[in-house]
């Protein structure tokens, strides 16, 4: 497992495989551009080269990118469709650029329409993505279930997979708060595994690329995307041990994206104790098995 932090582009994006490495990453989360607007980043040529030599000289192995909050692909509106699907488009090919494993993307806000023309409208926007770019997936993140958020079980995933056409570029990523909050009760053996054979189900577990690892500030089921730091909130140390140590994520870049103790983001200690608790949840595992 990979386990790393999301950081910061400011500065250029060869700067975010620095802040990385004093983090302690083996892999990386970025957005490719400012989150909360549509201005894309002016990255060229020469960016992505100084990245792709950065990461060559640090022990960061993967990057994978954000794709920006306000892309809303089922909306109805054909202006923020065009907007979403550009900013999509624009995150795939700077993926490829840099050799992302993947674009992490919120599928979409349907409020109150109707879920199979807003689940319809969001696959279309992203395949078009796909096929507008060359290799870099798209990775549907699992949702915490808030109202009228798309994405947040397995079967809207399913469906949401489908309508983009189906195809390999086509990925999952799971976070822990959100399967949690959700309604997925991942905090035993047990109870992740049949989640994870659901998921296996109705996804494909071949799907998978990417996992966030973040402790909920909210109880099981409650769908409100509250994150807190590892250890320090609904799920727990133990249950987010066997999370890490769970053999089937095995190679996967695990992201923490946890508020950090000053509010800031992940620390370099939050990275150090989230390999702590994979080194538990193993040890754990091989008492049980």
């Amino acid at each position: 497992m990979l386990i790393g932090a999301h950081v910061s582009t400011a500065g250029g994006l060869a700067k975010a495989v620095s802040r990385g490495e004093d983090l302690g990453c083996s892999s990386i989360q970025i957005f490719n551009q400012s989150p909360r607007a549509w201005k894309p980043s002016a990255y060229g040529d020469e960016d992505f080269a100084a990245f792709r030599e950065a990461m060559d000289k640090s022990d960061v192995q993967t990057v994978i990118i954000h794709a920006v909050y306000l892309i809303n692909c089922a909306t109805p509106d054909p202006e923020l469709r065009a907007k979403s699907l550009t900013s999509l488009t624009n995150a795939l090919r700077i993926g490829e650029a840099i050799g992302a494993i993947g674009v992490v993307l919120h599928p979409g806000a349907r409020k109150d329409a109707d879920l199979a023309p807003a689940i319809e409208r969001a696959g279309s926007v992203i395949g078009e993505a796909i096929a507008d770019s060359e290799s870099c997936p798209v990775l549907i993140e699992q949702m915490a279930g808030h109202k009228g958020i798309l994405g947040h079980d397995f079967d809207e995933i399913a469906a949401l997979t489908e309508a983009a056409g189906g195809g390999d570029r086509v990925g999952l990523c799971l976070d822990s708060c959100h399967l949690f909050v959700s309604g997925y009760d991942i905090r035993t053996v047990e109870g992740l595994d049949g989640v994870l054979k659901e998921a296996d189900a109705k996804v494909g577990l071949d799907r998978l690329k990417a996992l966030h690892v973040n402790d909920s500030l909210v109880p099981f089921g409650s769908k409100r995307d509250r994150h807190a730091d590892l250890g320090e909130g609904e799920i727990g140390e133990r249950s987010l041990a066997l999370f890490l140590s769970e053999p089937r994520f095995d190679g996967l870049t695990a992201t923490l994206e946890t508020p950090g103790k000053d509010k800031k983001g992940a620390t370099a200690e939050d990275v150090a104790f989230a390999r702590k608790l994979r080194s538990r949840g193993l040890k754990a595992r091989a008492v049980m098995s």
